[in-house]
């Protein structure tokens, strides 16, 4: 039997589902909400480009597992390299677990084998897994035959990339989250002037959040053209 180890999971405040735009990816969203209260899939491979919010829909099934009163845990796999793979024994007791970034571990014989084993006894138990990657579950490079084979079973849910429309729409929603306003013709500019992956526009977002609470004003065409104007990167 895998020995328990003692781990913690912070939960970052403002990644719930209600903090996330579902635009195009509303089916996604139910899905995993389903999983997370044992109404669906109790197996999820969420893929899809960097920078689209799957860290965020994976901290967010955290969330609302934590709300109906389940045990989960969420592990970043970028850390996978620097880490031992021994902090996948025990994980198997928790009602959900979310594993981020699965393509990191692609070659890492240890993990490959630990998730391996992990797999096996959490779905032996019945319990929900999520796993995110930036590639489709057929397109990792794993190494280990039942590994890729297992990591195939589950439900692909794969993010849609927003077109502008949607992109602008994400800023007004998750503005207006944070208690700011964009309008459209705001949004529009801001896509013209500053880098169009999500990742790159939350981050503006809350630059542009620390500028309006500073200079005590609203996000105007013209005071974000001096923002921008006064931070080019």
């Amino acid at each position: 039997m895998a020995k328990q180890l003692p781990l913690q999971f912070v939960f970052r405040a403002n990644q719930t589902f209600q903090d996330f735009f579902p635009g195009a990816n509303s089916a996604v969203l139910n899905h995993l909400q389903r999983c997370v209260a044992g109404s669906g899939e109790t197996f999820i491979f969420l893929w899809g480009q960097s920078g689209l919010g799957k860290s965020h829909l994976l901290q967010a099934c955290c969330h609302e597992a934590q709300k109906l009163g389940l045990s989960s845990f969420y592990f970043d796999l970028q850390q996978a390299a620097g880490a031992s793979a021994e902090l996948l024994n025990g994980l198997e007791a928790l009602e959900l677990v979310c594993l981020d970034n699965v393509e990191k571990m692609e070659g890492l014989a240890n993990w490959e084998l630990a998730l391996f084993n992990f797999f096996n006894r959490h779905r032996d138990l019945g319990h929900r897994l999520i796993i995110s990657s930036n590639v489709g579950p057929k397109a990792l490079a794993i190494e280990l035959p039942d590994l890729k084979t297992r990591l195939n079973w589950g439900l692909a849910l794969h993010i849609a990339t927003p077109d502008d429309k949607g992109r602008i729409a994400a800023l007004e929603y998750k503005a207006r989250r944070m208690g700011l306003e964009i309008s459209p013709q705001a949004g529009r500019f801001l896509l013209n002037r500053a880098d169009r992956d999500m990742a790159s526009l939350w981050r503006l977002l809350d630059n542009l959040d620390q500028a309006s609470l500073s200079a005590k004003r609203k996000l105007t065409i013209p005071f974000l053209k001096q923002i921008l104007d006064e931070n080019p990167s």
